[in-house]
C-alpha cells in the first residue's frame, strides 16, 4: 500500500475513454496503481483495472496506457 499521492490515477470518462490522470483532479471513475511499467503489466496480468471498473478493457486501451506511462516515466 502507498500514499495515493505516489500513485497514479487510471480514469474512465464519460465517454467510456480510459486516460492515465498524473493530477488526479480530472472528472470519471478511477483506480489507482503504482507511476512504473510493472504496475501496469501486474493489473493487466491479474485483470485489477477490469475488476475496479466493472467491465472488460480492450487490448488497445492497455496499449495506450503503457505509452502514456513510458511518457511519464521520462
Amino acid at each position: 500500500m502507498k500514499n495515493k499521492k505516489e500513485m497514479i490515477r487510471v480514469i474512465r470518462t464519460s465517454d467510456a475513454e480510459f486516460v492515465l490522470d498524473a493530477t488526479g483532479k480530472k472528472n470519471g471513475r478511477g483506480a489507482y496503481i503504482c507511476p512504473n511499467k510493472e504496475c501496469l503489466t501486474q493489473a493487466i496480468n491479474n485483470r485489477g483495472l477490469e475488476r475496479s471498473f466493472k467491465q472488460a478493457i480492450p487490448k488497445e486501451v492497455y496499449e495506450t496506457l503503457e505509452k502514456e506511462m513510458e511518457h511519464l516515466e521520462s
